[in-house]
């Protein structure tokens, strides 16, 4: 390769470096628009591919459920993986939470949080259609 392709593309390498230096995953995880999947590395530099389950904030912190994509061993299919943001580090880090008691609380939390929405929606649609219903007999 000559000398000005390997320099441009240690320029693009610098570049894309310096925006993942900027880029934060818990701007991916906070926005709602977002439905692409969440890709994180571990130790060993793997890639795993996550589907964001639920943001639960829990005790003055910020947990994240997510459903792994990718095979992990000792992960069943149907299970989720509680994960801890790490706001000390700079971009946030993601940390799989190892206390067992704080996931379970973490996990019941989440499913508090679906039944309240799951209540809302319901009262939602009892009131449209009770409003419809008052207009139907004003018609009449």
């Amino acid at each position: 390769m000559d000398k000005n392709k390997i320099k441009k593309l240690e320029e693009i390498s610098a570049q894309v470096e310096k925006e993942m230096a900027d880029f934060d995953v818990l701007d991916i995880l906070l926005d709602p628009e977002n439905s692409d999947p969440i890709v994180l590395q571990d130790d060993q530099g793997k890639k795993i591919t996550f589907e964001q389950v639920a943001v639960v904030p829990y005790d003055g912190k910020i947990y994240v459920v997510l459903k792994p994509v990718d095979k992990i061993q000792g992960v069943k299919e149907d299970e989720a993986i509680v994960f801890l943001c790490d706001e000390t580090t700079k971009p946030t880090t993601l940390r799989p939470e190892s206390d067992q008691e704080i996931a379970v609380k973490i996990f019941d939390e989440y499913y508090n949080l679906v039944e309240e929405a799951n209540k809302q929606i319901e009262n939602e649609e009892a009131y449209k259609k009770q409003q419809a219903e008052k207009k139907k007999k004003a018609k009449k």
